[in-house]
């Protein structure tokens, strides 16, 4: 095996474990009253060398604290209809229709569910306390329309003001169209509109802000060779034809769509094996705002230098609040992705850079805040589209490997670093404020860190202040390297 997705602390782990009364060193704070949620890729059978790290089934990874300790620990896979089948077990209710994949890239509760995430049109899967699946989830029938067919989103935003989850759902099957929709806190859709966009990109994430839904279209998009390359022999040349007159132009017809999303992505079998998507130099790099309340009409786009963009750190408004006169857009910027590695993540360092919209000239201007290389971007959510002064991400010396976990002080305009130590490998950590009416740092932060010797995770919570240890859970086996995870409180109502 030598696909560097597949080895070391990307390797899947085929065991899952329930563990109770875990040992703790430090103290955990006794106000902290929840669940710990991570999920990512950990294929249920080996996918062999042509792995894209992005398509592996997904594995949620929890620990519930209370008290003052860790009660439990439990990882599960999401069953969707190629987990089930590759354990033999029987289907989960709703999986199996065109379009299901395993959620495998976020993890968060709203509205008294439990969802596990994926891009790309997907639909979210809905799990129990304790991370059984119950299945995929269309929010009371409302996750429907031309657009979204069962799918949504892997990075939705909480409006902190209201509570709703606002999302911007893509798909390469629906041409140059994007949705945004809001979820309501009664866990049911009110508001939904297409955008058109340039082509068919990929949108991983957006930003949102107090009047505007912040857009991505950048140069990372549907690439036809690459998902004709899968499909029988036959269906090649047809295909590859109507996808060059339609992809990035209009939606496909449904009965196209449900053709192609049973044989193309999957090559015949449940499990994609390549992820069709590659960077297109050609393609203009460009951020769009789109009006809370507007359609895709009231797009106003402006263009930027080609880059790529995963993850939103935060973004807000300037100005008087009935005529802003600027947005600030605080994201990490990777100069291209998908160019030369079809695998995975790997074209090279990515850092904190800030893009600020003149809305009344037209321009935005371009600043790099932080050199070092970095991803996974987190702020106190309780700040989400309004302005922010820290946030923090986990720094990347290596490739793949996280070894540091950064403060960014936004106004100060300084960052510190705290280096993990010799052989610990940190995924991404999420802020817990210690209680409602906490300082904007007053909490602490919260992620998986493996011990490459001895090849076994802990929950590490750092002071959010000082970036000293808190305390570490210590977990029975290893998490692999992953994606997105977020603290649920207890009796959370969203």
């Amino acid at each position: 095996m030598t696909n560097r997705y597949l080895q070391g602390s990307l390797a899947p782990v085929r065991e899952e474990r329930t563990a109770t009364n875990l040992p703790v060193t430090g103290e955990i704070p006794a106000n902290l009253d929840g669940r710990y949620l991570r999920i990512g890729p950990n294929p249920v059978v080996d996918p062999g060398d042509n792995y894209h790290w992005f398509l592996g089934d997904g594995m949620v990874h929890g620990v519930r604290i209370a008290d003052g300790q860790a009660k439990w620990y439990r990882n599960r896979y999401v069953r969707s209809a190629h987990v089930t089948d590759a354990l033999g077990e029987p289907r989960t209710p709703g999986s199996g229709n065109p379009g299901d994949f395993a959620a495998n890239t976020n993890v968060l509760e709203h509205a008294g569910r439990t969802l596990a995430l994926v891009e790309s049109g997907s639909p979210p899967y809905e799990l129990t306390a304790e991370l059984d699946t119950v299945g995929p989830c269309d929010f009371g029938g409302t996750l429907t329309g031309p657009m979204q067919r069962g799918g949504y989103t892997a990075h939705p935003h909480e409006d902190p003001l209201t509570g709703e989850l606002h999302a911007v759902t893509y798909n390469w099957l629906r041409g140059n169209r994007v949705n945004y929709s809001v979820l309501g806190t009664d866990g049911l859709i009110r508001h939904s509109v297409d955008v058109q966009v340039g082509g068919s990109p990929m949108m991983h994430d957006f930003a949102l802000t107090e009047h505007y839904v912040v857009l991505y279209d950048l140069p990372v998009v549907f690439d036809t060779s690459i998902v004709t390359r899968t499909m029988p022999r036959l269906m090649r040349l047809p295909a590859r034809l109507m996808m060059s007159r339609l992809i990035g132009k209009n939606p496909l017809p449904d009965k196209v769509i449900d053709g192609i999303a049973r044989g193309a992505a999957t090559g015949g079998d449940q499990a994609p094996s390549v992820l069709p998507y590659s960077w297109d130099s050609k393609y203009s790099a460009r951020i769009g705002l789109l009006p809370r309340d507007g359609g895709s009409d009231d797009v106003r786009w402006f263009e930027i230098e080609p880059c790529f963009v995963f993850h939103t750190l935060n973004a807000y408004e300037e100005g008087p609040p009935e005529a802003p006169h600027s947005v600030t857009i605080d994201v990490i910027r990777h100069d291209r992705m998908f160019a030369t590695d079809l695998h995975g993540p790997n074209e090279g360092p990515s850092t904190l850079t800030r893009f600020t919209i003149d809305l009344l000239a037209g321009k935005v201007r371009e600043e790099q805040f932080d050199q070092q290389s970095q991803e996974f971007p987190r702020i106190d959510q309780r700040l989400t589209g309004s302005r922010h002064r820290y946030g923090y991400a986990v720094g990347f010396e290596r490739a793949l490997g996280g070894d540091g976990v950064i403060k960014h002080d936004l106004v100060a305009g300084t960052s510190k670093v705290r280096r993990l130590g010799t052989g610990q490998e940190a995924g991404e950590f999420c802020f817990v404020p210690l209680s409602d009416t906490s300082a904007e740092d007053g909490g602490v932060l919260m992620g998986y860190v493996l011990d490459r010797a001895s090849d076994r995770s802990d929950l590490v919570l750092l002071d959010a202040q000082t970036l000293d240890d808190v305390a570490r859970v210590h977990l029975p086996g290893r998490v692999p390297a992953g994606f997105h995870g977020n603290w649920t409180p207890t009796g959370a109502d969203r």
